[in-house]
């Protein structure tokens, strides 16, 4: 961590004595001689919506990828605290861009999860119901990804990340591809659904802004490779509103405070680009 860093703390005195929903511990991940995630560790509450931001190819999505086992990590451990005997997933990821299924109707591509873990059909009912409902897609259930917008695309990857009902949920940039109109509306969507049931979050995003008016607490990454470098905790009141968080001093000391710790990063990582251009 370096020099003047937030040290790791619970939001809440409460939380101290709250097992981890997630426990990093020097985490690390090499591509060759390529170090992408250099010795990282962190723990995440449970419930708590996480967000991490840093420069672009400094790791974010690679630790992400190790969350969801998608990828390993080459040395260091991570502990998810779930439930013995738990039927749940692990987790489920919603990706950047479009990941649904395009040979799906909305329906199949929510229930795609709870399908597979073979729940009764009676169950799926409700559940896919419930969270088309919330994510405005009742009367979409029949339609193809061809016959969405982006946004509306995004929201059925949504619906049926939460439909899965896993134990965390991993975003990767979930909004990036979308005007600001679209994205302002599944923030809030996201907040809505969120304040409900109280997921695990981690949440990878390049907007400053959208980290502070959705997380918890913003972990700020280091240039390649992809190290720890400070915690930001968000101490704004739930439930938010999006448009009149925007207003307040509190917000924009916040974004300022994120801003000053990534705009270093940011530059770093444009000098490591130059470099490795200027190599014949």
């Amino acid at each position: 961590m370096s020099p003047g860093a937030i040290p790791l703390r619970p939001i809440d005195s409460a939380a101290a004595a709250v097992r981890p929903a997630i426990r990093i511990r020097d985490l690390t991940k090499t591509f060759g001689g390529l170090t992408a995630v250099d010795r990282v560790s962190l723990d995440i509450a449970p419930g708590e919506f996480f967000m991490i931001v840093g420069p672009s190819g400094c790791g974010k999505t690679t630790l992400l990828r190790i969350l969801a086992g998608l990828e390993t990590a080459t040395s260091g451990s991570i502990e998810i605290d779930v439930p013995a005997g738990s039927s749940r997933p692990d987790n489920s990821m919603v990706f950047q861009g479009d990941s649904i299924f395009p040979w799906m109707t909305v329906w199949q591509n929510a229930s795609y999860g709870l399908r597979m873990r073979k729940v009764p059909a009676a169950q799926i009912k409700d559940v896919v119901g419930y969270y088309l409902d919330r994510t405005g897609l009742g009367r979409f259930a029949n339609y193809y990804p061809h016959q969405l917008s982006g946004g509306m695309r995004q929201r059925v990857a949504i619906a049926r990340a939460f439909a899965n009902d896993p134990h965390i949920l991993l975003m990767d940039e979930p909004f990036s591809a979308l005007d600001a109109q679209n994205k302002l509306l599944l923030q809030e969507e996201l907040l809505h659904i969120w304040e409900e049931h109280k997921k695990t979050v981690v949440f990878i995003t390049h907007s400053v802004d959208e980290a502070v008016l959705l997380g918890d607490r913003v972990m700020v990454m280091t240039a390649q490779p992809g190290r720890l470098k400070q915690f930001v905790p968000i101490a704004l009141e739930r439930p938010r509103d999006i448009m009149e968080l925007q207003g307040a001093p509190e917000y924009g000391e916040l974004v300022h405070r994120i801003w000053s710790s990534l705009r270093d990063e940011v530059q770093r990582a444009r000098e490591l680009e130059e470099k490795i251009g200027d190599k014949p």
